[in-house]
């Protein structure tokens, strides 16, 4: 626990300030770790017999990322080029011999729109109106709810969750983070805006609102990547941060968080 807990506190006083202030310095350490989780993803596959394409998947990712950042008009084209290398690279590898091509194909489109599309929200949520504010409601909030269920479920979890996917997790932890992440959600927006970093136009009601609807989704993130993992029979998709894991370890949540705090603060906060 200590060893994770000092891992955590390292983590965060590199990345607060890189995400509050944004620019270059926000987009590198966004880089990295999306990069890093899509070389563990295709490790993974590789380790039960599928050859994903690491150039293609790791590079692709990094490209959605920059031209979400930087050229979002672009986005979408550099999206369709990808595939359709995707599909060229694949095809030419079962023409020399490669039987299990097909599902290589799959493997590697879903690193690029799992970890590469899904996981520029991170840069998307950046982006917007304080954006950097914003970020630091959405992520803190999950990072209170695995707190909460990983505390609870360890001293009073009963009642398995997903027994193949995740044995240790519980009930009751899950209900636990809900509860911690719905509290966060609120409390963040208070405290933001108490000391004038925030705009008054989200609520603690809507902050209470997404840390709730966080609390209940983003576990699926977690459980996700614990399906790559037990097929791939690893624990941790590396071990580059003590008591952590790896790359893809630390996003399998925020994934699935910045892509929905994105679209709730765009569609019911800044609309």
């Amino acid at each position: 626990m200590l060893k994770r807990s000092l891992t955590a506190l390292a983590l965060l006083l590199v990345g607060m300030p890189t995400v509050i202030f944004g620019g270059p310095l926000f987009f590198v350490l966004i880089a990295v770790f999306l990069s890093g989780a899509a070389w563990e993803y295709t490790q993974m596959f590789k380790a039960v017999g599928y050859d994903a394409n690491e150039f293609l998947t790791v590079g692709g990712v990094f490209l959605i990322l920059a031209a979400r950042d930087f050229a979002p008009d672009l986005a979408i084209p550099v999206l369709v080029a990808l595939l359709l290398t995707a599909m060229a690279v694949h095809l030419f590898a079962f023409e020399r011999g490669r039987d299990q091509a097909a599902l290589d194909f799959g493997v590697t489109v879903g690193g690029l729109a799992y970890i590469g599309w899904l996981g520029a929200y991170l840069v998307d949520i950046r982006g917007l109106p304080d954006g950097g504010w914003y970020f630091m409601i959405v992520l803190p909030a999950v990072w209170l709810a695995d707190t909460g269920a990983y505390s609870i479920g360890a001293a009073y979890g009963k009642h398995k969750m997903s027994p193949r996917l995740s044995p240790k997790k519980s009930w009751e932890g899950y209900a636990a983070g809900v509860f911690t992440a719905t509290i966060g959600g609120a409390f963040f927006v208070y405290a933001y805006q108490t000391f004038g970093y925030l705009p008054q136009g989200m609520t603690l009601w809507q902050g209470a609102l997404l840390g709730l609807i966080l609390g209940v989704l983003t576990p699926l993130g977690d459980l996700g990547e614990s399906m790559f993992k037990r097929q791939a029979h690893m624990k941790d998709s590396s071990n580059i941060f003590p008591g952590h894991g790896g790359f893809f370890d630390r996003l399998d949540s925020w994934i699935w968080a910045v892509a929905i705090g994105f679209y709730f603060i765009q569609w019911f906060v800044l609309s």
